[in-house]
């Protein structure tokens, strides 16, 4: 949530963020460019974009604002998402940086007059435009993105129910828990992140499991037939990288200054499903021979395993529920760890679809339209 506290005679405003995207409409969109060539994608700009026929959006960098009444904030809010309905032009401010939250709480309209890309330029200054690949008002089953903020719009955009999170919340709390009596017994260090023991292991074996767990519902979710082999594998597994956008999220524990950013998921690659992630190759060693891996049950590939769990947690429900709830795990959250996405891309990102009123103002104005989102169309996991 993104609080604006603006100078005497201007408004208040509190901005907030909500959304995902869908395979279809994924695929459609990358087929109009060359594959993933975000240099390609950078060299569009705002007048030039061909949109498809449904609702898209474009996503760009704010470098300006023409809202009139308003001091400048877009230092503070330098992302916009925006899209046209019959009758209006439609944009929403966001951050970049952090969790990269959508404000709703600052959505700006205006009549249409001439081309979308033209009044993002004209009112925003827009730079590094580039097409949304979900449809407005679409999500992708199970993936969580910038654009859904609150819970009850993450669990109907994600297709997730109440108990479904509890459910998660429960286990994982149990893993940071058990993390948290480990921290009281070693300190993390340079010297000791390598540190291994039983209850490590105990650790890294229940942690490595909860992934997988995580890993196999997503090919549940995705409707991937299991293998004739009978169990799914990290080759399979591996297909999950891209669809959930796992190398954007970062862990950081701020508490222990020798603990660097964690990034669980960075090295994962198909070539080396197994090998290529040291924290779950090292479960595997000293799960299946103690006596000959026993040293791999170190304190460091623990703190990977859950900081997993945390991310594969972010991707079906959001990351808020681990800070912002009231309950024992966000607790625990919020005195160990930090999350982030880094890297990332905001063509993925998700744009709330508004029901505007029939009456909507025709002038350019700045207001929360959070009562004003429809429900999203949610739609199947390909991979």
């Amino acid at each position: 949530m993104t609080a604006l506290g603006l100078a005497s005679g201007w408004r208040q405003w509190v901005g907030n963020d909500l959304p995902a995207p869908t395979a279809s409409s994924q695929k459609r969109t990358l087929s109009l460019w060359p594959e993933y060539d975000v240099d390609y994608l950078s060299r569009y700009d705002a007048h030039s974009l061909n949109l498809r026929d449904d609702m898209q959006a474009l996503t760009y960098r704010i470098t300006k604002h023409t809202i009139p009444g308003w001091v400048p904030f877009h230092h503070k809010e330098p992302r916009g998402i925006a899209y046209e309905t019959d009758t209006h032009f439609v944009h929403f401010f966001g951050k970049d940086k952090g969790l990269w939250v959508v404000s709703t709480g600052l959505t700006v309209t205006q009549a249409k007059s001439g081309t979308l890309g033209e009044w993002i330029d004209r009112t925003f200054g827009a730079i590094d435009v580039e097409p949304i690949h979900c449809d407005v008002g679409h999500t992708v089953h199970g993936v969580w993105r910038p654009g859904l903020y609150y819970s009850d719009e993450i669990l109907q955009g994600l297709s997730a129910t109440v108990y479904d999170l509890r459910v998660a919340e429960q286990a994982l709390l149990l893993l940071i828990q058990r993390l948290d009596e480990l921290l009281h017994f070693v300190e993390p260090s340079s010297s000791t992140l390598q540190t291994h023991s039983h209850k490590a292991r105990e650790l890294l074996i229940l942690a490595c499991t909860e992934v997988e767990n995580a890993w196999m519902e997503y090919l549940r979710i995705a409707n991937v037939a299991t293998p004739a082999r009978g169990d799914f594998r990290t080759n399979d597994y591996v297909k999950l990288l891209g669809p959930l956008h796992l190398t954007e999220y970062q862990i950081s524990l701020p508490r222990y200054a020798a603990v660097a950013a964690i990034c669980p998921f960075d090295s994962w690659s198909a070539t080396a499903p197994t090998k290529s992630l040291p924290w779950y190759d090292a479960y595997n060693k000293t799960k299946h021979d103690r006596r000959s891996n026993f040293a791999d049950a170190t304190l460091w590939n623990c703190l990977q395993a859950v900081a997993a769990n945390l991310v594969l947690f972010s991707v079906r429900f959001g990351p808020f529920p681990l800070f912002h709830g009231g309950g024992t795990l966000a607790a625990y959250c919020n005195q160990l760890f930090t999350i982030e996405l880094r890297n990332c891309l905001p063509s993925s990102f998700y744009a709330p679809k508004l029901n505007l009123p029939s009456n909507q103002r025709e002038d350019l104005i700045c207001f929360g339209s959070q009562e004003l989102i429809e429900q999203r169309i949610v739609d199947p996991l390909t991979l």
